[in-house]
């Protein structure tokens, strides 16, 4: 474990993604960050759906902050999900729940298990897939809404959704 200290750049931004994921485990959605008088502006998303159990999760999040965040973790995300094949899996374990490797590798078209656990790495090391204790694998619940918004973000982006 890593010993920080009030100084650190990051201390905030690590603080924030604790309180969300204590409201995440708690079923809640975090507070609500206040509107800044500057002029700095506002981005929020929220969702609520009921999959495989309700998630509620809503951010709301002054750009300025969001931009000083450092930019590993965020990219490492958004690779993970640069791939129609993790797409596939991703859209297929929201829709159906919890599934075992051989049905992933099925819905993605995979010749080899070799493969889809390439693929598994890079959604399991972004935090967006996990194996539950039965040798399945599922989207996290804290990762689930967010992940969902940032498809219909791609979507919009790509017109689809006009």
């Amino acid at each position: 474990m890593t010993e920080t200290t009030p100084g650190d750049g990051d201390l905030a931004a690590r603080v924030a993604e604790l309180e969300l994921r204590v409201a995440a485990l708690e079923g809640r959605a975090a507070a609500p960050e206040p509107v800044r008088e500057d002029g700095g502006g506002l981005l929020a998303y929220e969702g609520a759906v009921t999959l495989h159990h309700e998630l509620a999760w809503k951010i709301r999040v002054q750009p300025e902050p969001l931009l000083g965040l450092p930019d590993g973790p965020r990219t490492e995300v958004i690779a993970a999900l640069g791939s129609p094949v993790r797409v596939a899996v991703v859209r297929l374990l929201a829709a159906e729940g919890p599934q075992p490797a051989a049905a992933l590798q099925a819905a993605a078209g995979l010749g080899s298990t070799g493969q889809l656990y390439h693929h598994l790495k890079a959604l399991t090391g972004a935090r967006i897939v996990e194996q539950d204790g039965r040798g399945s694998y599922r989207l996290r619940p804290q990762a689930t809404v967010p992940v969902l918004i940032v498809l219909a973000a791609a979507s919009d982006i790509a017109g689809q959704l006009h």
